[in-house]
């Protein structure tokens, strides 16, 4: 067996799309699944090979976040492509995409393959590429779709912004349908949510600040749905915050529509109450919603209304956060701390099953950005996969592989954590 080759042995072997849940090992070669099955770890002629020992721990596809802020172009004070991968190898996910609202935007085909590049040479894990919905990010011209596409890029998005043309939304769904592309929308209505920094409700008022209301979401979501079925193109909802989007969200999956969505870790396991004073780092876009949103986006995750796990990692140096909570900058970092979350918050608690964890944050991201060979550990498949430890125990605290350390959940204690993360078959990570 040539040196090229990795055995981890002694694991139980989680893949939803193969709905399996058993005692395998698992052999890679060349950077791909070369084969699983049990009492592999004993044959003779894998004797001499390379492997990690996962007794006690899962072994799971390589997780998929949708939805991440590298930075990189523009922002690399408070994150670059190097330290947002470790950041992401560190919480065994193997591959992210990349949202393009970085400085330039990208929005041209030159500088989706620029960041490729980069990605190439200081990635720790897999970079997709998300181009730019429009140029500049401006909502005002569309760029374009297919020569994106062809530059590399799996999705469009303006995320960090709203389109708020919707005849220009429209056109958009439309080419990037056309080109075989999944647009992810920021859902929000800027003219009702400007200026705003908390949700509207009882936390905003005792704060004497202004707020955002569940319907600056809501509103676009129902805009988006719209389309969605004139145009028969798929769209994907960015982290959804609250009751009334979950509810229009489940109406038109019942109607057949390609609608998909995904929810953060924060939205889905805390809430408007939980703010401590004027704390900036529980300061995100959308903002933290009540105790019946909360319920009702883990309501559908549980029951797959809500597809998938992404963490919408944004990474802000310390001088952003620094700052009254009006002025500072929204967003959270959670690349590190999703899965141990996850693990401690919802599969611990038996508000999702292990194999439904994985299916959101594995599967599904890698079905609706349309990644054949991720997602699985079928034979032949790339050889992103992750070892899990569910026993392992760890405070969330610096020092992080992020250059931020805008978390909501400092101090937490958490149960479970990535043993290791492999990448193409390559080890990127081991505890």
């Amino acid at each position: 067996m040539p040196a090229n080759s990795l055995l981890i042995a002694g694991g139980t072997v989680i893949d939803p799309e193969q709905r399996l849940e058993a005692a395998r090992d698992v052999l890679i070669k060349d950077g791909r699944i070369e084969d699983m099955a049990a009492g592999l770890a004993k044959k003779e002629r894998l004797s001499g090979v390379a492997r990690i020992e996962a007794a006690g721990c899962w072994v799971t596809p390589g997780l998929i976040d949708m939805h991440v802020h590298l930075r990189e172009p523009g922002g690399e004070a408070d994150e670059t492509i190097a330290s947002g991968t470790r950041a992401a190898a560190r919480g065994g996910v193997a591959s992210v995409l990349a949202m393009p609202n970085t400085e330039p935007p990208i929005d041209s085909p030159a500088l989706a393959r620029l960041l490729a590049a980069k990605a190439r040479e200081a990635g720790a894990v897999n970079v997709l590429v998300a181009g730019a919905l429009t140029l500049g990010q401006k909502g005002e011209r569309l760029t374009e779709a297919a020569r994106l596409k062809e530059a590399g890029a799996v999705a469009l998005s303006d995320d960090g912004r709203p389109v708020m043309d919707s005849g220009l939304m429209r056109r958009a769904m439309e080419y990037a349908r056309d080109a075989g592309l999944l647009v992810i929308d920021h859902c929000e209505d800027a003219s009702l949510s400007q200026g705003g920094c908390l949700h509207e409700g009882a936390a905003a008022t005792a704060k004497g600040l202004r707020a955002i209301p569940w319907a600056s979401e809501t509103v676009m979501v129902l805009r988006d749905i719209a389309l969605c079925e004139l145009t028969q193109a798929p769209i994907h909802l960015a982290h959804l915050s609250c009751a009334q989007s979950v509810a229009a969200l489940r109406s038109a999956k019942k109607r057949g529509l390609p609608v998909s969505a995904e929810a953060t870790p924060h939205h889905l396991l805390l809430c408007e109450d939980d703010m401590p004073g004027y704390d900036a780092d529980f300061k995100m876009n959308p903002p933290l919603r009540g105790k019946a949103d909360r319920q009702a986006l883990l309501e559908a995750l549980a029951d797959g209304t809500i597809d998938a796990i992404a963490t919408d990692h944004a990474p802000h140096r310390p001088q952003r956060k620094e700052l009254p909570l009006e002025l500072a900058a929204f967003g959270v970092i959670g690349l590190e701390t999703a899965l141990g979350l996850a693990l401690t918050r919802l599969a611990a608690k038996g508000a999702l099953s292990r194999r439904k964890l994985i299916e959101r944050m594995s599967c599904a991201p890698a079905r609706l950005l349309g990644l054949k060979s991720k997602g699985s550990l079928r034979r032949g498949a790339d050889a992103d996969v992750t070892v899990i430890d569910p026993a392992a125990s760890w405070t969330v605290k610096p020092p992080f592989e992020s250059l931020s350390r805008n978390t909501p959940f400092a101090g937490l204690r958490l149960k479970g954590r990535a043993r290791a993360t492999i990448v193409g078959g390559r080890v990127a990570y081991a505890l």
